[in-house]
């Protein structure tokens, strides 16, 4: 039997699915990162013990027959890695808005309105270590490298922009610099002509310049596990790594949606949005940004954008279900939502954050949460988030079909938030179209389906 595994790196833990031609479910796993997988210099041995935790879940019996793999990683959180693929410094999460303080820079050399800007895009933190953030943050313990006074290449050699889904694939293939379209959008790569425009090129250039990785399309076949792996693990000899995507577009792919106007919200620790459309649609002025779909290459290669090709609009907010969590415990969430009357609406009007800054609706990196007042009443205030939370997801989706969207249709949920049926009414209040729960729900799926796409190309 050929079987398929996906591997999901969210933001609080990693996650497999194996699932065999006919997409049927053979084997799934868990794992969560310790301090929920925030800053840490640690952060790529977390990375890699939970790649490999979550690989040794799987029975081996399971194991030997994966004949494709495919990872996908949170959109943004970037790293820099030396020749080898060893990381030198901490990595850059995907809500890390330290790109603020490159702003002016990163406004020069970009279009207007381009997705890139934004405090936390990929590029604006390859721009903030250009400008001297490398030397300013520590290196890990195994990298104490001599650096240039001037840039953040080191003396003796050339450094390596990754994105977390590149890093950790990299540990499963051993191909150094290898990207996909996905990841590599809020980099500033171009998914109409498929390469990187000049506007970058000559806006990084310069003396202090990583390696850019090289972008195919999500599904494109990178190269066979490492033998090490493969010994490791069981895989078969042939086992191929597929590239990968971003969490929220492999959780889009686990629905099954591939209507215009419908649309999946993921509601993890934070809240994504993607709205299948005619039409592309990029602000960055809202957060906003178009993804390809679908997003396997044709025919074995990727092709520039077609006439009648459809377009993953979306974007994604800090807000979500990490702010839940701050003041609840699961159970607590469970039992005050229960005692919460959907149809009658909550007068309290919040902004949902941990810390100030949000990407979507609102693009504004020192935005302030807005938690006041709160009441002493539990239930009470539970009903104020969640109906907070749930405006800004419908004021996501009302500004995408003003800038031009296909008009929403219904809305798939994605993510923890699925399992909570009296926010899925309160939503539906607001978003005034059905609101539904997939059969699948889980990224890991969606990237194990793109592993199975990738076999078939």
């Amino acid at each position: 039997m050929n079987l398929y595994l996906g591997i999901d790196f969210g933001t609080t833990g990693a996650r497999s699915t194996v699932i065999d031609s006919q997409g049927t479910i053979h084997c799934e796993t868990e794992y969560t990162f310790a301090n929920n997988g925030q800053q840490q210099p640690e952060l790529p041995s977390v990375w890699q013990n939970a790649l490999w935790d979550s690989i040794e879940q799987i029975p081996p019996t399971i194991r030997n027959q994966v004949r494709a793999i495919a990872l996908d990683g949170t959109s943004s959180t970037v790293m820099l890695c030396d020749t080898n693929g060893i990381p030198v410094c901490e990595p850059i999460l995907y809500n890390d808005a330290r790109g603020a303080a490159v702003t002016e820079r990163l406004r020069a050399i970009a279009p207007d309105n381009h997705t890139v800007l934004s405090a936390t895009s990929s590029l604006a933190k390859l721009l903030w270590w250009q400008e001297g953030g490398l030397e300013a943050q520590p290196l890990l313990p195994t990298k104490q490298l001599s650096l240039c006074g001037t840039g953040i290449l080191p003396v003796v050699e050339k450094l390596y922009f990754l994105h977390q889904a590149d890093w950790l694939a990299f540990l499963l293939h051993g191909k150094l610099g290898i990207s996909d379209y996905h990841n590599a959008l809020k980099l500033g790569f171009d998914v109409d002509t498929l390469c990187y425009p000049n506007w970058l090129i000559e806006g990084i250039a310069g003396a202090a310049t990583p390696e850019l990785p090289q972008v195919v399309a999500p599904g494109t076949p990178v190269g066979e596990v490492r033998a090490q792996v493969g010994d490791r693990f069981g895989f078969p000899r042939d086992c191929m790594v597929y590239a990968g995507t971003t969490d929220s577009i492999a959780a889009f792919l686990a629905s099954g949606v591939n209507l215009p106007g419908e649309a999946v919200t993921s509601l993890g620790s934070t809240l994504a949005v993607k709205l299948l459309s005619h039409t592309r649609v990029d602000d960055s002025r809202y957060g906003i940004y178009s993804h390809r779909f679908p997003p396997f290459c044709r025919g074995g290669a990727p092709v520039p954008a077609l006439a009648g090709d459809l377009w993953l609009v979306g974007g994604a907010s800090n807000t979500g279900g990490a702010v839940l969590r701050h003041f609840f415990t699961d159970v607590e969430l469970e039992n005050y939502s229960t005692q919460i009357d959907p149809a009658q609406e909550s007068l309290l009007d919040y902004y949902p954050l941990l810390k100030k800054g949000d990407r979507f609706p609102i693009n504004d990196p020192n935005l302030p949460p807005r938690l006041e007042p709160r009441p002493t009443d539990s239930v009470e205030f539970l009903h104020g988030l969640l109906e907070s939370i749930a405006r800004i997801e419908a004021r996501g989706y009302q500004l995408l079909q003003e800038l031009g969207a296909t008009p929403l249709t219904k809305v798939y949920t994605a993510g923890g938030g699925a399992k909570n049926a009296v926010w899925s009414a309160i939503r539906k209040r607001y978003l005034k179209v059905p609101v539904e729960t997939p059969i699948h729900t889980a990224a890991a799926y969606g990237s194990a389906l793109l592993a199975k796409q990738g076999t078939q190309i």
